[in-house]
């Protein structure tokens, strides 16, 4: 998989030097080369994720599914198991509570 080389905060915080007719037109064009390749690595990436999305519903499609007295009889076992579980609600806080941890500690590093 191709690798990406710049963030969105890096593109808006890239400062070009000044020279005697405005900015370095070299510098410019090796900022801008960086951000085209980035691009197709974007695009890469898109294209693979999009061809294993393919698959994946191929396979689905092709697994045949068991009889509905099973699937039934899971749904029961759900159903009962469902009240001592945690909600949707509380997964997702506590999945907000991580994300804050793990994310906050990559932005404190990053700045």
């Amino acid at each position: 998989m191709a690798s990406i080389k710049l963030t969105t905060k890096d593109i808006f915080e890239q400062d070009f030097k000044v020279g005697f007719r405005g900015y370095d037109p070299d510098e410019v064009n090796d900022f801008l080369d960086d951000i085209m390749k980035d691009y197709d690595a974007y695009e890469a990436i898109i294209k693979e994720l999009k061809g294993e999305i393919a698959r994946l519903k191929a396979q689905a499609a092709n697994i045949s599914r068991p009889s509905s007295a099973p699937v039934q009889e899971s749904n029961d076992v759900l159903r009962t198991e469902r009240p001592s579980s945690a909600t949707n609600f509380d997964i997702l806080r506590r999945l907000n509570r991580l994300e804050k941890e793990v994310f906050g500690k990559q932005i404190a590093q990053d700045e």
